[in-house]
């Protein structure tokens, strides 16, 4: 697939800088493709869309792992816990960095290419919350970049998707819970001519062996976000319920547990719009985010929600 289909024109004005006011006042697109219709409405009203699926979630949390360095200039953003003090990060200003050098909390330990650095943390994670960098206005409430059932700490970004899910709605769901620790080669742009040419590093994943057996027999599972859909594909397909998934979906992925898929507006070029057109079709993806364009939806971490069906 060329990697040029994943381009879209949007206004500047449809990103999304602050979250809403309630998490589940935002705008949900609905689309069935079993007729193709279209629905507007609230993420208040998701549980009439749903029927009785089995939602499943991604209850990874986020650190506080933007640690900014004074001399020089810059910061390191910590990417994945690797063992005990270990931690892979990025840092800048990368060339003006040294190994075996400490900067404030952060001692790095070695270059691994692209700004990625394999380095020691003193003490847990205390920086500031990694927004995306789209987001340029700052955050008032750093509670509303975490899913009110964030509980595993790990992740560099938030499962989005999930953002939307209130105490309430989900106790008036059937839910279930897996664990993706997010990096940031989730978000990382398409950046080769095809997607076949792009590759996904892994990411930590758990499911709990009840969970799964719960998960596995369900008639109907609506994946709460791509993190939560890579989780239930990889074990679906013979993965372990504990491991790393590099599973990267694309058009002509046959899904084989995940038959509806809730989901924000994402990035151009992102694989994470790659798994969007693999459930809903490519052409059928590229009407949607026309359609969420002219009808004003927000975009992106902070903007509106899809549900495909």
């Amino acid at each position: 697939m060329d990697s040029s289909e994943l381009e879209y024109d949007l206004p500047a004005d449809l990103i999304a800088q602050h979250p809403a006011p309630f998490r589940d006042g935002s705008r949900l697109l609905v689309y069935d493709r079993a007729d193709g219709a279209v629905r507007h409405r609230r993420f208040s009203e998701i549980r009439e869309e749903i029927g009785g699926r089995l939602v499943v979630v991604n209850d990874t949390r986020v650190v506080p792992a933007r640690i900014p360095i004074d001399t020089p200039r810059g910061e390191v953003l910590l990417l994945e816990h690797i063992d005990g003090d270990t931690w892979e990060g990025l840092a800048r200003p990368t060339r003006r960095l040294k190994p075996g050098a400490r900067y404030g909390p952060v001692e790095l330990i070695e270059h691994l290419g692209e700004g990625r650095w394999r380095l020691r943390l003193t003490g847990e994670p205390a920086g500031e919350t990694p927004l995306p960098p789209y987001i340029t206005e700052p955050l008032a409430d750093p509670e509303r970049y975490q899913t009110v059932y964030a509980d595993d700490p790990g992740s560099a970004a938030a499962p989005t998707a999930g953002l939307h899910l209130t105490l309430e709605l989900l106790a008036e769901l059937e839910v279930e819970r897996v664990t993706l620790h997010v990096g940031l080669d989730t978000f990382r742009p398409v950046g080769e001519d095809t997607l076949e040419q792009h590759l996904i590093h892994g990411e930590r994943y758990s499911v709990e062996p009840a969970a799964w057996e719960r998960i596995r027999e369900a008639p109907r599972v609506l994946a709460v976000g791509t993190t939560t859909t890579r989780v239930l594909e990889t074990v679906v397909r013979g993965g372990p319920l504990r491991g790393r998934t590099e599973l990267f979906i694309t058009p002509g992925f046959d899904f084989r547990r995940v038959d509806a898929l809730l989901t924000n507006f994402h990035l151009p070029r992102s694989t994470l719009l790659a798994l969007v057109m693999a459930f809903a079709g490519v052409e059928e993806t590229r009407n949607l985010y026309r359609l969420a364009v002219e009808e004003r939806y927000r975009f992106y971490s902070f903007g509106d929600a899809m549900l495909i069906l």
